[in-house]
């Protein structure tokens, strides 16, 4: 499957003509809970057997794992050069992706996420540890969230550190520099350190 095509996959439009993605409507309503993890060794046959049983268990939604491979050049890069540091050591990134359709309906919602959860906590043994690391594209608000626009330095770097490493670091002195009364805030954002005087 070309790249493109996997976007129209993922998209829920399977099938569909590349041109649907010019389509700006929304086309489906499902709900989705992602994780992520890099490895950095490879991962056993029998380790992987048992990430199928826990696929197979998911029968109401769509469980999927998506594992991106990373090295060549991509390695080559310091991870101090740009704010992504999972270069070197990898040899590739895991999305865990669960989507359903029942909206609004807490219980079931709740149930997909707990399937989620166990499947990441099946796969520490086998992934980045000390600290382990998470891709901010498939942003996972498990591993932590600023409480509003107040958010501390010690707060966010639960997360951040996750995201960034040592970068982290770094990111909170730029936004410091650039947005010192955290303006541009989420629940992830980077907090600026404390206005002194």
């Amino acid at each position: 499957m070309s790249w493109i095509k996997s976007t129209l996959y993922f998209n829920g439009q399977n099938g569909q003509p590349l041109e649907s993605l010019l389509d700006r409507t929304l086309q489906s309503k499902l709900s989705f809970k992602a994780k992520s993890d890099f490895v950095q060794k490879p991962i056993s046959e029998k380790e992987l057997e048992g990430i199928w049983k826990l696929l197979y268990e998911e029968e109401v939604g769509r469980g999927m794992l998506i594992i991106t491979p990373y090295g060549g050049k991509m390695s080559k890069i310091l991870e101090s050069e740009t704010p992504f540091p999972h270069r070197a050591g990898n040899i590739g990134v895991i999305q865990y992706l669960i989507y359903w359709k029942e909206e609004g309906n807490v219980t079931k919602s709740q149930m997909h996420i707990n399937w989620i959860r166990r499947l990441h906590s099946y796969m520490t043994p086998y992934v980045s540890k000390k600290p382990s690391a998470a891709y901010l594209n498939y942003r996972d608000l498990d591993i932590g969230t600023n409480r509003g626009p107040s958010t501390n330095y010690e707060q966010a770097r639960i997360w951040g550190v996750k995201y960034f490493k040592s970068n982290f670091d770094r990111l909170v002195h730029v936004k410091t520099m650039g947005d010192p009364t955290n303006f541009f805030w989420n629940e992830q954002s980077i907090p600026p350190l404390p206005v002194r005087g």
